[in-house]
């Protein structure tokens, strides 16, 4: 598997004690894990590529044909747990050139009443104490998505374990 030393993704995957909140699922090909504490809404995640790549136009042929049912999987379920009326899905890999997709329900009711790319907003919202991000909703999300992805794991990706 190729990282990159200097990638704080790539670290994180490689040491993955470092995830807060720890990994919700992981496979060869693919970590998801819960954004960082007290940011965005609960149960934001992030998914991000076990390998270094740039993105989505970089993936190696197993990667592109895990891509699309990993991720309709992967948004299905947290739709079912969340109770969201819709996932959001953004990779945009520039602060980090490590491919990374934020997964964000968006729910009936939503901080400062975001919707489409104001749902962005919130991670620094929260990071500037704007709003606050509920910890035993996080952890109670989290927990919840962790046993449903291992209770219902997706038939077709490729390299799952």
């Amino acid at each position: 598997m190729m990282h990159d030393p200097n990638c704080a993704i790539c670290k994180a995957n490689m040491d993955v004690s470092s995830v807060p909140g720890g990994i919700i699922y992981e496979d060869d090909l693919w970590l998801v894990h819960h954004l960082m504490p007290g940011r965005g809404v609960p149960g934001w995640m992030m998914v991000q590529t076990q390998r270094h790549v740039a993105g989505i136009a970089f993936f190696n042929d197993a990667e592109a044909l895990s891509f699309g049912p990993t991720f309709r999987h992967l948004q299905k379920v947290l739709m079912d747990v969340t109770g969201a009326l819709r996932i959001y899905t953004a990779s945009m890999n520039e602060s980090v050139p490590h491919f990374h997709c934020h997964l964000v329900p968006r729910y009936g009711t939503m901080p400062k009443n975001a919707q489409g790319f104001e749902i962005f907003d919130l991670f620094r919202a929260s990071a500037a104490g704007e709003i606050q991000v509920d910890a035993d909703a996080v952890k109670s999300l989290t927990d919840r998505y962790r046993e449903a992805l291992k209770i219902e794991p997706p038939a077709t990706l490729v390299g799952a374990r």
